[in-house]
């Protein structure tokens, strides 16, 4: 209970985030929906936090298919100024999330959000972190064209 309390601070703790982790992975069902929604509105600041970001990556790994659904539906939408994605993907620990979703997204959530990297592939090749992006997106194509038995094409063309 006390955990739950301060779910967002510990979270941001360096020591504290790993009780939040421990309680995510190793918790009752009920105890990682409260955590998640004690998270909910916070999962783009939260995942450019060093620490947080960790817990954002378990959130996806053991949250439910519904609670999955809404941390990603969060991370898709905007603001004024800018595409959370896109914010996201250039951050230094972020874009580990991002690459947490596609690993944890169904398919139909996977190919909306592939579509919406695509858009930024040539901007994020110029962002040391938005590389690890375009490395994980490059994969995810071969690994689904394979799947297809499809040959191999390139996601994005040779500078």
């Amino acid at each position: 209970d006390e955990v739950l309390q301060s779910v967002c601070l510990l979270a941001t703790d360096q020591y504290g985030n790993y009780v939040v982790q421990h309680v995510m992975e190793h918790g009752k069902p009920h105890e990682r929906s409260a955590i998640i929604e004690k998270l909910i509105g916070q999962i783009v600041q939260m995942s450019q936090q060093k620490f947080a970001s960790n817990v954002i990556e378990k959130c996806l790994s053991f949250g439910n298919p519904v609670e999955r659904q809404i941390l990603i539906g969060e991370m898709l939408g905007s603001t004024e100024e800018s595409e959370h994605l896109e914010v996201m993907m250039k951050d230094q620990f972020a874009n580990y999330v991002v690459q947490k979703v596609l690993e944890t997204c169904d398919d139909q959530q996977r190919e909306a959000i592939l579509t919406r990297i695509k858009a930024h592939l040539n901007t994020l090749k110029k962002y040391t972190y938005g590389k690890h992006i375009v490395a994980r997106v490059e994969k995810l194509v071969a690994a689904g064209e394979k799947r297809l038995g499809l040959q191999p094409s390139r996601v994005l063309p040779e500078d």
